[in-house]
């Protein structure tokens, strides 16, 4: 499998998605739309993943951006008068992008380390091979040719990474190194929460939103959990 390895602390540090964390939010908006139009663009948004927030691991998930991006874009019917806003993700929507980002970073990092050979997809030999890691993540897998089958939606006989981040959203897939802290967070007390059973609310919530949009429902009270 793939070594993929993340700084996640660094990730967190750079994402600031507290409810406290407002003001740094809406300033690093505006260090990501440079023209000042009030609207981010997928471009903008690839460019300052490299000279904003310089973290080399969320520039090269290229997939986990572009997810983030689509669904956060999404989320809401946008007010504009120019009405461009719903092909941009707009301030209200930011904290939302920067949760999802954060999540489809996890679930990019966990779909390279299954693809060992590197070419962007899984196929039925590296899932099954993968079975006893994804375990980790996502509980028991009984049948790891039964669940790669309903994995495949367009049964191109491979697991594409749209497909898999569906299955991942469905499984509430966690990596084992990551701790799905936020700055503040007493890591050792959410660590022990975890190991006996509890969801934290924030996590939960985010699993629950990325599935609702993910399957195309139209939900307007997302972007409020977030605001």
């Amino acid at each position: 499998m793939a070594d993929l390895e993340v700084n996640w602390e660094e990730v967190y540090g750079k994402l600031p998605t507290a409810k406290d964390q407002r003001a740094a939010r809406m300033e690093l908006f505006d260090q990501f739309d440079p023209n000042g139009n009030g609207v981010l663009s997928l471009a903008e948004v690839d460019k300052a993943m490299r000279d904003v927030l310089a973290v080399d691991e969320l520039f090269n998930a290229k997939p986990a951006i572009m997810r983030a991006f689509q669904i956060a874009k999404n989320c809401v019917k946008s007010k504009r008068p120019d009405g461009v806003g719903d092909d941009y993700i707009e301030k209200r929507e930011f904290k939302f992008f920067l949760c999802a980002l954060r999540q489809y970073l996890e679930y990019y990092v966990a779909f390279q380390r299954i693809d060992s050979d590197d070419d962007r997809r899984i196929s039925l030999e590296e899932f099954v091979g993968a079975k006893a890691t994804m375990e980790k993540w996502v509980g028991a897998i009984d049948d790891a040719e039964a669940e790669i089958a309903k994995i495949d939606l367009n049964d191109g006989g491979v697991v594409l990474f749209d497909e898999f981040c569906k299955w991942a959203i469905s499984k509430a897939l966690d990596l084992e190194d990551d701790d799905d802290a936020e700055p503040g967070d007493n890591t050792q007390e959410k660590k022990k929460k975890k190991k006996n059973g509890e969801t934290r609310t924030v996590v939960r919530d985010m699993y629950c939103s990325l599935w609702i949009l993910s399957t195309g429902l139209v939900h307007t009270c997302i972007i409020a959990m977030y605001a």
